[in-house]
């Protein structure tokens, strides 16, 4: 039997299969009460064939929580916490409920009147920018009951598990950590004494729940911070847990204030599987992998090589809600793989909307769907096979109209291939395979290698047009910008040119970031050859990252504006940022490009300074303009017209796909 599919017991309560959903932030909730976005969108994640279903965080005390949090705080909360459940259990999944305090996490903003954020030890957050209050003693108890409480709640609601948050920087964490918790009395100081609220809060769980209550605890494998509590602090913490009453352990990795990538696209599949193998080196009871988990083949080879009992697959599961059930049926070449953008989950919780997801427009909107079947079947045409276009095409044929796309390239994908060039990048090439696959299952009319004109789409017979012709590379009005060692990022990612040692590259949006990741790691040292190395000490530890780290290439990124990445994610932003730092690449903001020349690039800093940058190759990356020459060639045509993605609107890969899907869906 499929190792992925085997059953397996938490405490006395059986899963159906190894893969576990943990707990995310979803922004679904108004003033703690669960809604009905919410229920379906775990009830698909349910019907898709997931085992365990983990919702969270839900609140154990107002100071601890934010208003779009689940709330758990009060007996009130429990008929929505019952209705949660209820969504879950009803289609096929074990449900979850993990409960947190935020404590120096916690934004005062959101609190109620009068409430501050509290802590161990009054220390700063890097997160909050602020500090927190001291816990009394007596408060400390409080909250380990309220832990208790909520619990409680979770049980009586009818959630067959209850998982505690002691990882991530949260409260619990910040008793653990040195860094966070100077006390001096029973609950600081040594290590044993740093562990005893995260114990006590399971032994008061057992208490009030009983014996056969499973109890999870999501704790980290490593904080990932300076000085902070790392694999071996983190092992003992576990056996302790295990001790004090847990019945398994997911393993999480860093603080939200780590500076170390935990989630997005450069941190690679499967990353931090080796912190639960260590955990599961040290612990009898069942442990959970976590991170950048999105393939069920590397799901399947952790369980089978004792690396976790369970594969916890988050966004993976927002992105193809019935992964589950394809890889079962043996269909995982229809699986839609997470490709960590980050833009419509972790990005939409720092802007407090609700969560999405650039792959599935549905995600989020289960409410709104299935798409119903359109009253008359029409035939389509999409020029243009980009994200946006096959988003399109695979809205209209679940419509039901007879959908033809058209795209000149030999491939389907558009800007996300060359999105994918970049080292660590890669993962949006799997998203424009897995796209791809979606329409050809739908049974779209593929043409590629093929450049479609106004009288082809008059005379094909076809009475609704998607324009999705996509953006072309802008280039600016410099002097020099026409001189042969002058040329596109695009074109220098697709591999179409050479560069020589230094380069100076013009724009610092994504694509200019990009850029000067990818040609700042030009000549380091591949992981294969670092791993052969170290092995054989045949270099120091040191002079090996200064390999992994020292390229071939002199490279300079100008920007006019003050910011680096404007149009990157949050989420990814500051790990690319990491990256420019570590990798070399000089960068200039608040500078303006005079001129190119015979020397270089002349460029003017804020205050009217000027300069010239030495450059054997100047790239632009000074953005792009929509392209769309056929609407004008077809208004008057009498067919329904439409025009979606970069050729309406420049924006992010997310609003290309969310857009094409909305105008599929409308026709």
């Amino acid at each position: 039997m499929d190792s992925l599919f085997n059953p397996i017991m938490i405490n006395k309560t059986e899963v159906k299969n190894r893969i576990y959903m943990p707990a995310m932030h979803l922004n679904m909730c108004i003033e703690f009460e669960v809604s009905d976005r919410l229920c379906e969108f775990y009830a698909e994640r349910a019907r898709g064939g997931t085992g365990a279903i983990c919702v969270g965080f839900v609140t154990v005390d107002t100071a601890g929580g934010m208003p779009t949090n689940i709330g758990g705080h009060d007996d009130k909360f429990v008929p929505g916490l019952r209705k949660l459940a209820l969504a879950i259990n009803n289609n096929g999944a074990r449900s979850v409920a993990q409960i947190n305090h935020q404590g120096r996490y916690a934004f005062s903003m959101f609190l109620k009147k009068g409430e501050t954020p509290v802590a161990p030890s009054p220390i700063a957050s890097r997160l909050t920018g602020e500090t927190p209050r001291e816990l009394k003693s007596d408060e400390i108890l409080t909250i380990i009951d309220k832990f208790a409480q909520t619990a409680r709640r979770v049980k009586e609601a009818g959630f067959h598990m209850v998982e505690v948050l002691a990882g991530t920087g949260y409260l619990i964490s910040e008793f653990l950590s040195p860094l966070t918790n100077h006390r001096t009395d029973e609950w600081g100081g040594s290590e044993e004494n740093r562990m005893k609220f995260g114990c006590e809060i399971v032994k008061a769980i057992r208490k009030i729940n009983g014996p056969d209550y499973p109890i999870i605890v999501r704790m980290n494998g490593n904080d990932m911070m300076d000085n902070g509590m790392r694999g071996d602090d983190l092992r003992r913490f576990g056996k302790a847990l295990e001790d004090a009453g847990a019945d398994a352990l997911c393993i999480n990795v860093g603080w939200h204030e780590a500076q170390v990538p935990q989630i997005t696209m450069g941190v690679p599949r499967a990353n931090y599987a080796y912190l639960s193998r260590r955990m599961k080196e040290t612990v009898g009871i069942p442990v959970i992998a976590s991170h950048r988990l999105n393939d069920v083949d590397d799901a399947r080879d952790l369980i089978e090589n004792d690396f976790c009992d369970m594969a916890g697959m988050a966004r993976a599961l927002i992105a193809d809600a019935y992964m589950p059930i394809k890889a079962m049926e043996g269909r995982e070449e229809e699986i839609v793989h997470c490709c960590a953008c980050g833009q419509g989950c972790f990005d939409h919780v720092f802007l407090l909307k609700p969560v999405e997801c650039l792959l599935n427009p549905k995600a989020g909107h289960e409410l709104d769907y299935p798409i119903e079947k359109a009253a008359k079947a029409k035939k389509v045409a999409i020029v243009g096979g980009g994200v946006a276009g096959m988003a399109a095409a695979l809205a209209a044929t679940e419509r039901g109209h007879d959908v033809t796309l058209f795209e000149k390239e030999y491939y389907l994908g558009g800007q996300i291939v060359i999105a994918s060039m970049p080292p660590g990048r890669e993962e949006f090439g799997v998203l424009a395979d897995d796209l791809e696959t979606q329409v050809r299952l739908a049974g779209v009319k593929i043409n590629v290698g093929f450049e479609v004109t106004a009288e082809m789409l008059k005379e094909g017979g076809f009475e609704a047009v998607i324009l999705a012709t996509g953006a072309l590379p802008v280039t600016p009005p410099i002097p020099g910008a026409g001189r042969p060692n002058v040329i596109q990022a695009w074109d220098f990612l697709k591999g179409e040119c050479i560069v020589g040692k230094r380069v100076v590259i013009v724009g610092g949006g994504a694509v200019g970031v990009e850029t000067a990741i990818a040609l700042a790691e030009i000549g380091t040292l591949p992981a294969e050859t670092l791993k052969f190395l170290f092995l054989n000490n045949a270099e120091s530890v040191d002079e090996l990252r200064y390999l992994a780290t020292h390229g071939v290439k002199d490279v300079t990124l100008v920007e006019m504006i003050a910011k680096v990445g404007k149009d990157i994610g949050k989420s990814t932003r500051w790990t690319m940022a990491l990256d420019m730092k570590r990798y070399g690449v000089k960068t200039l903001t608040n500078t303006k490009v005079i001129e190119i020349n015979d020397e270089g690039v002349l460029v003017e800093q804020k205050g009217g300074k000027q300069e010239l940058l030495p450059a054997d190759t100047v790239i632009l990356a000074a953005g792009s303009k929509p392209h769309c020459p056929l609407k004008e060639k077809l208004e008057g045509s009498g067919m329904e017209i439409a025009v979606i993605g970069d050729a309406s609107k420049v924006a992010l890969a997310f609003d290309a796909i969310h857009n094409g899907f909305k105008a599929g869906k409308a026709l």
